[in-house]
């Protein structure tokens, strides 16, 4: 069974890279779209090239994400938003982590490791009982990510992107 994650189990060599750092963690706002879609359009055509499944759900996340009944998380730096993550409604009680970036000039400092966090205590605030996440073998450090906050593979399976070749999941408690 993969281990239950609580805030203060985050690695304290994480915990030091951004105790000083003015980052606002909050939950997505109309004004948020254009961002939102920036910081994925940004590592999507970086390493694969966009798809219309992502055309689809960055051209209107409201629609795709929230008034379904999910949720995103942004992360502020100075005004600017810097990373951000997805939940995704799928069935009662599971959702897929979706649509997760960190902008390039900010990757290594543990912002990704933060918002991946509060998404998925997020998640357990919204009575979350499963997470789901497709990702591609190329982005090793989301796996490794993934993998430290307990995330379990999955064999593989179809999906909606071509570029999905990892599956995985994490049982919430």
């Amino acid at each position: 069974m993969p281990p239950t994650l609580a805030l203060s189990e985050i690695p304290s060599n994480e915990d030091r890279k951004l105790s000083a750092s003015p980052i606002e963690l909050r939950l997505f706002r109309y004004e948020d779209a254009h961002a939102f879609r920036g910081l994925n359009e940004a590592w999507i055509e970086r390493y694969f090239g966009l798809e219309d499944a992502d055309n689809e759900v960055l051209g209107d996340p409201v629609r795709h994400i929230i008034e379904p009944g999910g949720q995103i998380i942004i992360a502020i730096l100075d005004g600017r938003a810097v990373a951000c993550c997805a939940l995704k409604p799928m069935e009662a009680g599971v959702y897929e982590v979706a649509k997760m970036a960190v902008a390039e000039d900010l990757r290594g400092r543990g912002i990704g490791r933060m918002v991946l966090v509060r998404t998925i205590e997020e998640a357990r605030a919204m009575g979350a009982t499963k997470l789901y996440l497709e990702t591609n073998s190329r982005l090793a450090d989301a796996i490794h990510l993934y993998e430290s906050l307990g995330f379990q593979h999955l064999p593989p399976k179809h999906s909606v992107y071509e570029r999905a070749n990892v599956f995985m999941e994490l049982v919430l408690f």
